[in-house]
């Protein structure tokens, strides 16, 4: 059996980590401001935690967007919890642009277009306002 990845630490900048969770910023130079809410224990489904976490982890999701809307003004959010690959709880937090390179598509679809590299550039240097945006949300909502 494999071990989930999603049950150890990775690369990525956490933002926010709390007994519950963990606000990750996934580094994916298409795709700045892409977030993963994480569930620290090993759960398959929502519903396997309590409704308290429950609420804690879409307050969590929704914190993330709303930080997200206001540093990047993106056209849309996307979220999403599969959990296909990886039966862990988590959550895809992710700034849509017309302009990205998966747009209409999901971001795991085939590219549609490369981004102009001045406004991925752009958009890249957002990411440390994003985060320390982020620190001061989770901080409101301790």
């Amino acid at each position: 059996m494999q071990a989930c990845p999603l049950c150890t630490e990775d690369n990525n900048a956490i933002a926010f980590r709390d007994q519950l969770l963990r606000v990750v910023l996934i580094d994916d130079p298409d795709l700045p401001g892409f977030v993963r809410v994480i569930v620290n224990a090993h759960v398959r489904e929502m519903t396997d935690l309590d409704p308290a976490s429950r609420t804690r982890v879409m307050e969590a999701v929704l914190a993330v967007e709303q930080v997200q809307r206001e540093v990047f003004a993106p056209h849309k959010i996307n979220l999403a919890s599969l959990g296909n690959a990886v039966p862990h709880v988590h959550w895809h937090v992710v700034p849509r642009f017309t302009d990205d390179a998966f747009y209409p598509q999901s971001i795991w679809s085939q590219r549609q277009r490369e981004t102009p590299a001045n406004v991925l550039a752009a958009r890249r240097a957002r990411v440390p306002e994003f985060q320390k945006r982020l620190v001061e949300a989770f901080a409101r909502l301790q």
